[in-house]
């Protein structure tokens, strides 16, 4: 079966989509660019599932799109055409008369200079330069265990200023061992891949999750910041007081028990969700945003998450019309709780719906802010009478 074969009857206009199931890598490219025969691609994005094997997928992609900007990253797990999937190797083409791209390489990011990435951001932005008519765009996909999204994220908005930014944390299934992402035929570690969008399409940008907080509040007492690591909360073993608070033992806390029961920062009237990853040594809690002493928590409560993953993502544009298609940043912690409340095929169904396509993460950056247990997205609207370049 086909990626068109996984569409609806009516595919979107601006990108192409193909989607490969094969073991190897070289058999994985051929079945893209059989499905692609028809794209004419400004770049082309791949979002990798963890099995496989990365430096014969480079050498390949390499081979298989010689005259094809390729960027892309690793997950942990993708949305492809038919939904929710663990396995798929999904190529999103983006048509050349409707985007136009550059791109930089931030490496090392751990740690991150905020200094020089405020000025590579800032070279690349000039260098790029601006069609009249057009709108512009970021998308960011960051080494999903560097630690170093909050502050990447602070530097990209002050080197971007007024351009939207939206994107995701590489992810490596549920091992949290190394991630990468990919550009120029390389795959990547302890990096981060921005991109710089350039479209004649109107497009609205998403964020939302299905939590509220709870009066059950507590205070992180000791922390080490630089690893996102939790050492006690309310002056106790923070993995002992976090299993206490949501009435769980503490040889039971897991993946799931964390998506189910976050706990969530408040930065002005909004709260955040600031995700617990997993147990660490005895009783430490590592997180997938910035900790830090002092920082006052509250436990959230889950709102009906198929109902708002229905109201996020009904979305239309000043006519009234349904997005083109719909670039999809969803936490992997979001499709875990979908997944252990057999909810997955109705997910599955909205996106299908929707025509959204993209990735797990091990993180979302959505406008300036690094966040977790969200979905982010750009919503692109179907072209009306665009010029091809």
């Amino acid at each position: 079966m086909t990626a068109v074969d996984d569409l609806d009857s009516k595919p979107p206009e601006a990108v192409r989509l193909a989607v490969s199931r094969a073991d190897n890598a070289a058999v994985v490219v051929a079945e893209l660019k059989g499905q692609l025969t028809a794209a004419r691609p400004s770049f082309i994005l791949l979002f990798v599932p963890h099995r496989l094997q990365l430096d014969d997928l480079a050498q390949a992609v390499r081979t298989g799109f010689p005259d094809t900007v390729v960027f892309g990253c690793t997950t942990a797990g993708q949305i492809t055409p038919r939904g929710y999937e663990d396995d798929a190797l999904l190529a999103i083409a983006f048509e050349r008369r409707h985007f136009r791209v550059a791109s930089t390489l931030f490496k090392p990011i751990s740690p991150v200079s905020i200094a020089e990435v405020v000025s590579q951001t800032e070279r690349l932005a000039s260098q790029f330069r601006a069609t009249p008519g057009r709108k512009r765009l970021a998308l960011i996909f960051a080494d999903g265990l560097s630690k170093q999204e909050d502050i990447l994220m602070a530097a990209l908005e002050a080197g971007l200023k007024d351009v939207p930014v939206f994107g995701g944390s590489a992810g490596d299934g549920l091992r949290f061992e190394r991630t990468h992402v990919l550009r120029n035929g390389e795959f990547h570690s302890n990096a981060a891949l921005l991109l710089l969008l350039e479209t004649d399409l109107a497009f609205n940008g998403l964020g939302f999750d299905h939590f509220q907080p709870t009066e059950t509040c507590m205070v992180v007492t000791s922390a080490v910041p630089e690893e996102r690591l939790v050492l006690e909360i309310n002056g106790s073993p923070a993995a002992e007081e976090y299993a206490r608070l949501v009435k769980v033992p503490v040889a039971e806390l897991s993946p799931t028990i964390f998506a189910e029961n976050p706990v969530l920062v408040r930065n002005g009237n909004l709260y955040h969700v600031r995700a617990i990853q997993q147990n660490q040594g005895k009783h430490g809690l590592t997180f997938l945003s910035a900790i830090d002493d002092g920082l006052l928590l509250r436990l959230g409560r889950g709102k009906e998450i198929i109902r708002t993953l229905d109201s996020g993502l009904a979305v239309a544009d000043k006519d009234g019309e349904a997005p083109d298609f719909i670039l999809g940043f969803d936490c992997y912690l979001r499709k875990l709780e979908i997944k252990r409340k057999g909810l997955d095929a109705a997910a599955s169904e909205q996106f299908r719906q929707r025509r959204v396509v993209g990735f797990n993460t091990y993180g979302e950056q959505h406008l300036g802010v690094h966040v977790n247990q969200t979905f982010v997205g750009v919503a692109f609207f179907r072209p009306k009478g665009s010029m091809p370049l």
